[in-house]
């Protein structure tokens, strides 16, 4: 059950979208002068994820902390620009056809607990603590089709778990500062060990206008992840209504999950703000989850997961031109291990992006 005060923040925040969303600056419109150059920009976001904002519970994925940084369109033959045509020229991506090209950098922390904090020595039949801390670079490219368009997502992630990941650090930093208890168990993590993930997907956007810049639009995704952090095949889908949805393909979700990417082109707005609602899943097929397995070269504690796990998800998104988007998501996720007692995970996320010249 949601404590009181979680339930009317959230009531709050949703009602707020809603009328914004309703208000008459819909009927804005930029200058041509300020959308020829709006694509020229950076933007910074900021990623949260935390059962805390949806759920009293405090366990398995607890905590994902993310800061990303978006370039404006990548120069043609720059230096970013190589990297898309060297791996185009070897590998079946990034075409050069109809195509806008950009870059995301990012660094991030991702905390994982058993259900029962407070043993100093957790139970060898639930998941270990464990943190990733990593930085990473993506190579975004969006492809314009008769019918649809496409975006494909390159991204690399390298880091490290065990205690130089700080998870333990962090999480009761944290508790300390909503008086919450200590988790008494972070000594019995994983090992230290480097990891690196190599992911590459694939979405497709198909739209629907309904009146003015209003519409509804379908966007499949596959793609898969390989390393000795985590490797998985998935597949997802995300449905959204709302306002100026050619401006990015949804929400950005910390990895594993269904995410937009940090794409934004703000050449597609129509008018000042938008909005939408959106509603998605992803299906995974896990061979590696380091978070579980344990190490990958040593003796540690792990339990045995499950190779077939999904998310779904619904919330909200609101933009003001290029300037500020505001992005509120629930997820709900299956079962990851054999033995895991309780309702399924719930977490909560919010994401805060702003300009970045």
């Amino acid at each position: 059950m949601l404590s009181s005060h979680k339930v009317v923040v959230l009531v709050a925040i949703t009602l707020s979208l809603l009328l914004i969303a309703l208000h008459p600056v819909l009927a804005e419109e930029p200058t041509a002068s300020a959308n020829d150059t709006a694509d020229n920009y950076g933007r910074l976001k900021i990623i949260n994820e935390n059962d805390y904002y949806v759920s009293d519970d405090d366990r398995h994925y607890t905590q994902g902390a993310r800061l990303s940084y978006l370039s404006g369109r990548v120069t043609s033959n720059g230096f970013w620009d190589q990297s898309f045509l060297s791996l185009g020229d070897s590998l079946p991506i990034f075409s050069n056809e109809s195509q806008k090209r950009k870059y995301s950098l990012m660094f991030g922390q991702n905390l994982y607990t058993p259900q029962n904090t407070m043993r100093v020595n957790p139970s060898g039949k639930d998941r270990p603590y464990a943190a990733w801390l990593y930085t990473g670079v993506s190579l975004l490219q969006e492809s314009v089709q008769p019918s649809h368009n496409t975006l494909e997502n390159l991204e690399v992630q390298a880091g490290v778990v065990g205690r130089w990941a700080l998870g333990g650090v962090t999480q009761n930093d944290f508790h300390q500062f909503i008086n919450a208890t200590p988790s008494m168990g972070w000594q019995n993590q994983l090992h230290n060990e480097p990891g690196v993930i190599l992911t590459y997907e694939r979405k497709w956007r198909f739209q629907q206008p309904l009146y003015n810049n209003l519409a509804v639009d379908f966007i499949p995704e596959l793609g898969a992840s390989v390393g000795n952090i985590l490797t998985y095949g998935q597949s997802s889908a995300l449905v959204r209504f709302g306002q100026n949805l050619g401006a990015d393909y949804g929400p950005s979700r910390i990895r594993p999950g269904p995410s937009g990417t940090d794409w934004f082109d703000a050449q597609q707005l129509d008018g000042k703000f938008g909005w939408y609602f959106f509603a998605g899943t992803q299906g995974r097929a896990v061979a590696r989850n380091i978070f579980l397995d344990g190490n990958t070269f040593e003796s540690s504690p792990s339990v045995d997961k499950k190779i077939f796990v999904a998310d779904f998800t619904v919330g909200a998104s609101l933009f003001w031109t290029e300037a500020v988007k505001l992005d509120l998501a629930l997820v709900e996720r299956t079962k990851e291990f054999e033995g895991q007692v309780g309702h399924l995970d719930r977490f909560g996320g919010i994401n805060l992006t702003v300009l970045f010249w």
